[in-house]
């Protein structure tokens, strides 16, 4: 089984149900489904091939599903990156896996112009918005093709709707909408790469196959009981696995997506919880934050909610007393987990009253235990590396053996590997787990994995910085706050905005430091590299 056999068998099962209701769309099974069997063929045309990548650059909206689905049927890999990324970031990356294919938006024109005149692999460019805002490449050979004029000269069934943006939709039947081409990919294969931060500042992509995400996939809806009637309403990118997850496993049990481009208004987003009469709402603490401080949340009509799910950061004991006030037929769900196995645990609904702390046990399918430094395993509430064994386990990083085989230790049985995942717990007795910490500086803020190192390199960029540090401290509902410190050129003096207005220029929007103190010297070790240790002492 392959992961776009999700959708295929739910298009066959229930073509006319809504499978994603985005903005004013509404689209059913069969309509993604012909409308990714037509990206696929042309993506073919092109001569993407088995196993080449294909990147896509979109906010949540209907043409990133539809990408999705399309780069997976062409038996291509695709990357779902984030779409405030800029462009040195998008170079590398483009770069570093050598993709073939790029699905983006014309108002991303600048972004992606600077990007891909560095991107000597990238051969084509698809372009969604209309055609007359399709900017002109500045590197040949790179073509540049209009994603509506892709799915309409193919043709798609008739009575499909096509968002063409401005331009005339032809309804004819053609061969890519009902006749895909046989898939050549077996499970082993890959099926996407995650660029998350590596300890060199420079990003890391983890490898995927198809039978990792339907591991992932199966044991995560397994867990949270989704039936074919559950609506799941996604505030969240897709870029971040979190919210990609969300699609995914609702096209495995055929239930519906309701995709917003994010939480900014919550009362918005609380009304089409509503009107849709959503059963499933993901989200992390940052989210349920917003939602708990809106005054008159009481008032709204949740008696369709069936399950609330939370990770990328603890989930406070106080936020979840509220939740159960405001919503007290829902069942919480407390997770954890990481871009390398997607998810490693969970924390029955029934037990969140007697362990809140806890974010559970391994997740079905799926076995953790805790080692001390010698790689021994440890007993109960004894502090070490927590260790997953399962399917669900990343092949490794693309391009990277060593940082592979520092993550991805040989396991007790011939020819498998257990991840380390560089997280510091300590096990009860029963088999439940608590996050004590990391055992490196990387920083865990908003779900995301940041490397310090691409702070302070972009922090040092900037003319009047004469010295930069960045770490990450606790924080009840980040997980972990950015916070930097710098040191300026003698005479001259910064702005905390204006350092934050320079990092928003050249960084994306979750590694912005929440605060910035300026130090005449930073504190030193013996060996004159930056004490971190001292600075978080001086708080």
């Amino acid at each position: 089984m392959l992961v776009q056999h999700f959708l295929k068998n739910s298009a066959e099962r229930l073509p006319d149900k809504v499978a994603l209701i985005c903005g004013e769309e509404r689209l059913t099974y069969r309509e993604i489904d012909e409308q990714a069997n037509c990206v696929a063929g042309f993506l073919r045309e092109l001569g993407v091939q088995r196993q080449d990548r294909a990147a896509i650059l979109l906010d949540n909206s209907v043409e990133s599903v539809i990408s999705l689905w399309g780069i997976l049927k062409a038996d291509a890999i695709f990357l779902m990156l984030s779409p405030t990324m800029k462009a040195h970031k998008l170079a590398y990356i483009l770069n570093d896996c050598q993709v073939k294919a790029l699905i983006t938006h014309t108002n991303k024109a600048r972004v992606v112009s600077e990007a891909i005149s560095e991107a000597k692999s990238l051969e084509n460019v698809m372009w969604v918005g209309k055609t007359d805002a399709i900017p002109s490449l500045s590197r040949d050979p790179a073509k540049s093709h209009s994603f509506a004029s892709i799915l309409s000269s193919i043709g798609v069934a008739q009575g499909t709707r096509l968002k063409a943006q401005g331009e005339k939709q032809i309804t004819d039947l053609a061969p890519y909408a009902l006749r895909p081409a046989p898939a050549a990919n077996i499970d082993l294969d890959l099926a996407a790469l995650i660029y998350t931060s590596g300890s060199t500042g420079d990003p890391k992509g983890v490898m995927l196959t198809h039978l990792n995400m339907i591991s992932a996939a199966t044991s995560i809806t397994t867990y949270l009981e989704n039936q074919e009637d559950d609506i799941v309403i996604n505030v969240l990118p897709l870029s971040f696995d979190y919210g990609l997850y969300q699609l995914l496993m609702a096209s495995k049990f055929g239930g519906t997506v309701v995709l917003e481009k994010s939480f900014t208004f919550p009362y918005k987003v609380i009304e089409k919880m509503v009107q849709e009469k959503v059963t499933g709402f993901p989200g992390v603490p940052t989210i349920f934050a917003i939602l708990l401080g809106l005054k008159d949340i009481g008032k709204f009509d949740f008696s369709n909610l069936r399950y609330i799910s939370n990770t990328a950061a603890f989930l406070p004991p106080a936020y979840i007393e509220r939740l159960r006030e405001i919503f007290p037929q829902v069942k919480i769900y407390s997770m954890y987990g990481l871009t390398e196995c997607k998810r490693v645990s969970y924390l029955p609904p029934d037990e969140i009253d007697h362990r809140p702390t806890s974010i559970g046990r391994g997740m079905p399918n799926e076995e953790v235990w805790i080692v001390n430094e010698s790689g021994n395993p440890v007993g109960p509430d004894v502090v070490g590396e927590l260790v997953v064994r399962g399917s669900n386990v990343m092949s490794g990083y693309w391009g990277l053996p060593d940082e592979t085989a520092r993550t991805l230790k040989p396991g007790k049985y011939p020819g498998e590997v257990i991840l380390c995942t560089g997280d510091l717990f300590k096990m009860d007795q029963d088999g439940y787990l608590y996050f004590v910490g990391r055992k490196d500086d990387m920083i865990k803020s908003r779900g995301e994995r940041i490397s310090p190192k691409e702070i302070e390199q972009c922090l040092c960029s900037l003319e009047d910085v004469a010295e930069a540090a960045v770490l990450g401290v606790p924080d009840e509902i980040l997980g972990q706050a950015i916070v930097a410190y710098i040191s300026s050129h003698d005479g001259h003096k910064l702005t905390e905005k204006q350092v934050q207005k320079h990092c928003r220029l050249n960084l994306e929007d979750f590694m912005v430091p929440q605060v910035v103190h300026f130090i005449e010297n930073l504190p030193k070790t013996a060996n004159g590299k930056i004490d971190k240790l001292a600075l978080r002492a001086m708080g």
